[in-house]
């Protein structure tokens, strides 16, 4: 139990208490406010990071992947989805948008399991977070289009402001910019709000995501068949791998690739839902937010992130 991170011991409370009706529950206003100090955390110390002599080395190549590989793991996704099981193309589009996309919650329990494990990894990685989440809703868009099967918004503008302006990504490039220019003196600042309290922080949305993911398996299991449970198991992988190779080719140290895996194996709950409900309200909210948060959300956080860090570690030198 010692190897077992903290926060991962408290995601499978919450998990266990759902799955036993226990009625634990996170208040709603806190559990946004945790979301939102989480993504402020992570700018703020990426920032501050950056802002020291070097911290900026290695970003450009590293950003280029980021962006690559949310833009393309869409198609693998869709293509499968659409050769296996038997979702209507828009229903698959969103899914696979999901899986293009990134989880900042997931992306911050890596971040935890890597410096628990005495690895650094490169500051300028919330950024890459931040241009991660949108690519790949524009994909998904696209593979709905190409049978006809999306509508045209109603409102272009509403579209393009929920999909640029999204919150997160608003919050975390701000608060990343906030870090940067501030430099030390943003550190010294906030140091004991964005180091000091982060973990416990963690620990306690993990609660809420444990207790979130099970009651939405128990309310919508219909919605899953078993090939789809499949996908939610191995298209993290097969992202996890995409992104293996992406950090290595990139040059970032072992604890920067296993968070590039982490990126790329990671499934989007929060910004796609939100997107894909306005801009293909035809598909199955059912299916892809269930499948990204109840599923593949719960094996990243147990296994999947330990499985990306040790393999970060034997493959660049860690």
């Amino acid at each position: 139990m010692e190897t077992i991170p903290v926060p991962v011991l408290f995601f499978a409370l919450g998990f266990a208490a759902a799955l036993a009706r226990s009625d634990l529950a996170v208040p709603d206003a806190l559990s946004k406010g945790l979301s939102l100090y989480l993504m402020l955390a992570i700018g703020v110390k990426g920032g501050v990071a950056l802002a020291a002599p070097g911290g900026a080395a290695g970003m450009l190549p590293a950003l280029a992947a980021g962006l690559l590989l949310s833009f393309l793991l869409p198609i693998p996704a869709y293509a499968g989805l659409k050769a296996f099981t038997r979702l209507d193309r828009p229903t698959a589009a969103a899914v696979a948008g999901h899986y293009g996309s990134v989880s900042v919650v997931t992306f911050a329990a890596g971040l935890a399991a890597v410096q628990a494990a005495g690895l650094r990894a490169e500051p300028f990685l919330p950024a890459v977070l931040a241009a991660m989440e949108t690519p790949a809703i524009l994909t998904a868009l696209l593979l709905a289009r190409r049978g006809g099967a999306a509508r045209r918004p109603k409102d272009r503008a509403k579209l393009l402001r929920e999909v640029l302006l999204n919150g997160s990504v608003v919050l975390l490039l701000g608060s990343f910019l906030i870090g940067w220019l501030g430099g030390a003196r943003a550190a010294a600042a906030l140091s004991p709000f964005v180091e000091g309290l982060f973990q416990g922080a963690l620990c306690l949305f993990l609660l809420d995501m444990g207790l979130l993911a099970a009651r939405q398996l128990r309310a919508a299991p219909q919605a899953l068949e078993a090939r789809l449970i499949a996908f939610g198991l191995l298209m993290p992988l097969f992202g996890a791998a995409c992104g293996l190779a992406a950090g290595l080719a990139a040059g970032l140290s072992p604890g920067g690739v296993a968070l590039m895996a982490v990126l790329a194996g990671s499934a989007s709950y929060i910004a796609v839902p939100a997107a894909m409900r306005l801009a293909l309200p035809e598909a199955d909210p059912g299916v892809y937010v269930t499948l990204s948060l109840a599923v593949t959300f719960p094996f990243n956080v147990v296994l999947g992130i330990p499985l990306h860090l040790a393999l970060a570690q034997r493959l660049a030198g860690g």
